[in-house]
């Protein structure tokens, strides 16, 4: 072993016996020439061959295809590599780019540069598809925020959001604005554009005003759009609903009815809209450790204070062969420990505060849609004690006519008695006997009738 690693005798002993071969004689003398790094260690022999491939997109590889095939052996590679680029293209979606300096692009992308690029989950992407588009969730990932607020579908970056759908009539205003908030500042102070907007934010510990990231802005002016559209339909609903149940109450018809009928609907639908993205920000408003890893750019920039710390302790770890791999462990142990004081910075006051406003705003939008609910509860009240009061004076009209009935129905019993074939002596009589009878029978009658509406109204079962 101690021969073998001496590699200082190599050149010696392959030069001394250059007549042996022409070959070894021939490496011999290009040993020299050679790098340094010509026996790299073996962690670094498969690693940098490996990095290139997730960072190479399908339309380099194709068009490499095509410009390294000179013959015919070129244009099946290249066919290949086109149709497998076709393949990725038949399920892309339009997607549109803006970043922080201003500049926005449109693209069509599909799940896997998604995937690549912002580096979230395939659950992600399925949230932001169709079938989700109606849930509300605002999902921390490790170097994105993936945003799904009512028509807004977005991944966000510390420097970059990708925007889905760009050039749907719900989502042109949220560009407008979020253009409007671009560019911003540099994190190291200066201004990427002279003439762009700023978003500040007062430190209430230090009273002096900062700006807040790039994912913070993009998120306020999402939830500004989404809180406008909210608060317009709301303000909508309140102009429809009033003459809608101002008629019902002059007028319980069918028509009336079913308006309003068509009215809770809407009404139903927009509160549950409302409360999925209250119940979202109030989720975050719950979780401090939720709210931390949203900040994203905070999290870029410790990843690399990481990045360099580790690099530095790998530099200054390497030892000689012979030495204890104490140092070695104890350097990475302080790195380690360096790093996870730097993860534990968990304050989240600007994105709480920021959260907080816009809870506030929809709290606001949803009291306003409990007061048109319960203006629809009251008036509804109201057309029921007005059927009520219409269904109690049927049943009095019911109750005198039933006791109307009652006193005619002792007469014609009598009539109908006296008109059977039976023989009795009255019929022998003269005929002066009939119209007394007649008079006093329904005379009777009529005394047992008030007898009875008098009773009802003793009872108060009649009454105004």
């Amino acid at each position: 072993m101690g021969r073998r690693s001496g590699g200082r005798k190599l050149p010696f002993f392959a030069s001394a016996g250059s007549t042996s071969s022409t070959k070894r004689t021939r490496s011999a003398r290009r040993l020299p020439s050679l790098p340094k790094t010509t026996s790299p260690p073996p962690p670094y022999a498969t690693s940098p061959p490996s990095a290139p491939h997730p960072t190479t997109s399908p339309p380099d590889l194709s068009a490499a295809a095509a410009s390294g095939g000179g013959g015919g052996g070129g244009a099946a590679p290249a066919a290949s590599v086109s149709g497998k680029v076709a393949k990725k293209k038949a399920g892309a979606r339009l997607w549109m780019r803006l970043d922080r300096w201003g500049s926005s692009e449109i693209l069509e992308l599909d799940k896997a540069s998604i995937i690549r690029r912002a580096g979230v989950p395939l659950r992600d992407l399925r949230i932001l598809g169709p079938i989700f588009s109606h849930s509300s969730s605002i999902l921390a990932r490790e170097k994105a925020m993936v945003i799904n607020l009512e028509f807004i579908r977005a991944i966000v970056t510390a420097d970059e959001v990708l925007l889905l759908d760009p050039l749907a009539h719900d989502v042109l205003p949220f560009v407008d604005q979020l253009r409007q908030h671009l560019p911003l500042k540099s994190p190291a102070g200066g201004n990427g554009d002279p003439g762009g907007n700023q978003a500040p934010c007062l430190n209430e510990a230090t009273g002096a005003e900062h700006e807040l990231p790039f994912e913070f802005q993009v998120l306020e002016v999402g939830l500004e759009a989404v809180c406008s559209t909210l608060d317009l339909s709301v303000a909508e609903l309140e102009r429809h609903a009033t003459p809608v149940l101002d008629e019902l109450t002059k007028n319980v018809s069918t028509r009336n009815l079913e308006r309003v009928r068509s009215l809770k609907s809407d009404l139903t639908r927009l509160l549950a809209r409302v409360q999925k993205v209250r119940d979202e920000i109030e989720h975050l408003l719950d979780d401090n450790e939720d709210m931390a890893h949203l900040y994203l750019t905070r999290k870029q920039a410790q990843n690399q204070q990481v990045e360099a710390i580790m690099t530095s302790a790998a530099s200054n770890s390497i030892v000689p062969a012979g030495t204890s791999l104490h140092r070695l462990n104890s350097s990475f142990r302080r790195s380690v420990s360096i790093a996870t004081s730097i993860y534990l910075d968990n304050d989240v006051e600007d994105l709480e505060m920021l959260l907080e406003a816009y809870f506030m705003q929809l709290d606001g939008i949803r009291n306003r849609i409990l007061s048109v609910r319960e203006y629809i509860d009251d008036t509804e009240d109201y057309v029921n004690i007005q059927l009520d009061n219409q269904r109690n004076e049927l049943i009095q009209l019911q109750l005198t006519l039933t006791i109307a009935s009652f006193g005619i129905a002792i007469n014609t019993f009598i009539a109908g008695a006296f008109a059977m074939n039976i023989p009795c002596y009255l019929y022998d009589t003269d005929g002066s006997f009939f119209w007394p009878f007649v008079g006093g029978t329904s005379s009777g009658c009529f005394v047992i009738s008030i007898i009875l509406l008098g009773y009802a109204w003793w009872k108060k079962l009649l009454g105004p």
